[in-house]
C-alpha cells in the first residue's frame, strides 16, 4: 500500500525525496492517517462535497475517502477497514488501475465511471456473504431505474445488464480475523460516462454505458448519492434480515432466471443447465441436463444462446 501510494504522489509531482523517505518510514497507522487525509483532499471529477450535500442516509456514505487514482478501491478500503475507519466509509477513485472482479479478472476503469468500494461491519457469518451482493445488485438496479433506466436486470451474481449487455460489476470481500469476519468490503464499477470505443475488443460487444443507453451524460455524484441511498436501504433490511424481501426485488429483475446456461464451477467443472430460480441463500438453482436440480453456490453461468 506505502508503494502505491508513493507511485501515486510521484505521478503527481507532489513528493520531494525527503518525503519520499519520512513516508517510508511511517508506523502503520501513522501510515493509515496519512492515506486517510489524501482522501479527504479536494479532487477535480468526483466531487465529495456534492455527493454528501443533502445526502439522505444514517451512515452510509456519511465519510468519504476520495482519490485521484488507486490500483483498486476495493484494496485501499481493505487497508483502511483494518485501521480504524468508520462502518458506512466509502472509498471512490476517479481512475482505477488494476480493478478486478470476481476470479480475478480484470476491469476497465478509467475516468468518467463510478468506481467505489464501501466499508460494511453487518455482523454475519461466511454463508451470508452472496446475499449481502444480491442485496447490492438489487440497490443498483433500483439507482439506475431511478434515472430513467428501463428494465435493468441481474445476472447472477455479481453483474447488472442492460438489454443483455453488462453496465457494472460487484465484488464482495470479506475481510476475516481467526475466521471471523471483521467487515465486508464491497466493491462497485458502473460504466457512466465512458467511450465503448475506448474499450479493448474482447469486451465492446457484452459491455454498454449509461451514457450510451440514456443518450445523454449524467452526474456521477449524483448517481454516487442516489446510490448510497438505494444502498443503506436495502442494508437496512439486510441487518433486520428481511432476506425474503431483498430476494423477492433480486427475483424481479433477474436476467438469468428461465434461461439456458453453462455452469462453470470452481476445478473446471463446467456442464449446461436450466436456470430455475434463487435459493433463500442466495445461490442459483439450477435443473441439469439430466432433470436433477443442483444449487450452485460459487462460479459463473454464461447465457447460451
Amino acid at each position: 500500500m506505502k508503494e502505491e501510494i508513493i507511485r501515486l504522489l510521484k505521478k503527481e509531482g507532489k513528493l520531494s525525496d525527503e518525503a519520499i523517505d519520512e513516508i517510508q518510514q511511517m508506523e502503520i497507522n501513522d501510515f493509515a492517517n496519512f492515506v486517510k487525509e489524501l482522501g479527504m483532499q479536494e479532487t477535480s471529477y468526483i466531487n465529495a462535497l456534492e455527493i454528501s450535500q443533502d445526502l439522505n442516509t444514517q451512515y452510509i456514505g456519511k465519510t468519504l475517502y476520495v482519490f485521484k487514482e488507486v490500483s483498486s478501491t476495493n484494496t485501499v478500503a481493505k487497508f483502511l477497514s483494518m485501521n480504524d475507519v468508520e462502518d458506512g466509509s466509502v472509498i471512490i477513485s476517479e481512475k482505477q488501475t488494476a480493478a478486478r472482479g470476481r476470479s480475478g479478472k480484470g476491469w476497465e476503469s478509467p475516468i468518467g465511471g463510478v468506481w467505489l468500494s464501501i466499508v460494511l461491519n453487518p455482523h454475519v457469518d461466511h454463508s451470508k456473504l452472496p446475499l449481502i451482493t444480491l442485496a447490492t445488485g438489487v440497490a443498483v438496479a433500483k439507482t439506475l431505474e431511478k434515472i430513467g433506466v428501463e428494465n435493468p436486470e441481474i445476472k447472477w451474481p455479481n453483474d447488472i445488464m442492460i438489454n443483455g449487455k453488462k453496465v457494472c460489476g460487484i465484488l464482495t470481500e470479506a475481510v476475516t480475523k481467526f475466521n471471523t469476519i471483521e467487515n465486508v468490503i464491497i466493491g462497485v464499477g458502473i460504466d457512466a460516462n465512458l467511450d465503448i470505443d475506448q474499450f479493448p475488443e474482447e469486451l465492446k460487444a457484452g459491455t454498454t454505458t449509461l451514457e450510451k443507453e440514456l443518450g445523454r451524460k449524467g452526474s456521477e455524484n449524483l448517481l454516487i448519492k442516489m446510490f448510497l441511498e438505494e444502498f443503506e436501504e436495502i442494508s437496512e433490511l439486510f441487518d433486520h434480515e428481511g432476506y425474503e424481501a431483498i430476494l423477492k426485488e433480486w427475483r424481479k429483475r433477474s436476467y438469468s432466471i428461465g434461461k439456458i446456461v453453462e455452469v462453470r464451477e470452481p476445478f473446471n467443472k463446467y456442464y449446461d443447465a436450466y436456470v430455475v430460480g434463487i435459493s433463500k441463500e442466495g445461490a442459483l438453482v439450477v435443473e441439469k441436463i439430466d432433470g436433477t436440480l443442483t444449487k450452485v453456490i460459487s462460479g459463473e453461468c454464461i447465457i447460451k444462446n
